[in-house]
């Protein structure tokens, strides 16, 4: 099976940018676009783990995708938000320099992402998609998870959960 291969050619998504390159999430794992909360660290997690926050009585980890993708801290952060995504039935929030738009896919295949190494810096993409000109990464969501499924355990979200 190719990568993108579930993808078919009127899927929806979500664009958002990281510095000067754009990515894009599949609109149906999106559950809200919000702008961020305050973090709990929380020891040993992966480092591109920012931390956890409580969305309406849920604690959610939050993945700093310039962390996943080596980049450095931004600075202005005034136009930074949350995309809250589904992943296998919880919710995972992706820090992102901006969402820039709601798009659809109008027949545009989704290619295979380039090969440039066996590096964990590069893992986590579906595929590449061009919309209007302009060439955006897909996440592979299911990867991203990843990052996330150990903190499900008591010692890491139990405490970080204020005692429920």
């Amino acid at each position: 099976m190719s990568k993108g291969h579930d993808m078919h050619d009127e899927r929806g998504f979500v664009g958002f940018s990281l510095g000067d390159v754009h990515y894009a999430v599949p609109i149906e794992r999106v559950r809200e676009i919000v702008n961020p909360l305050p973090l709990t660290e929380l020891p040993h997690a992966p480092a591109a783990v920012a931390g956890v926050a409580d969305h309406r009585g849920e604690v959610v980890p939050v993945v700093d995708l310039r962390a996943r993708f080596g980049l450095p801290r931004q600075e202005d952060q005034r136009r930074t938000k949350w995309v809250l995504v589904d992943l296998q039935g919880r919710t995972v929030g992706l820090r992102v320099d901006n969402v820039t738009e709601v798009f659809g896919q109008a027949g545009a295949p989704l290619r295979p992402a380039p090969e440039l190494g066996a590096g964990d810096d590069v893992r986590g993409l579906a595929g590449v998609i061009t919309h209007e000109g302009r060439m955006k990464f897909v996440l592979d969501l299911d990867r991203i998870e990843t990052l996330t499924r150990g903190l499900q355990e008591p010692n890491l979200l139990g405490a970080a959960g204020g005692g429920a």
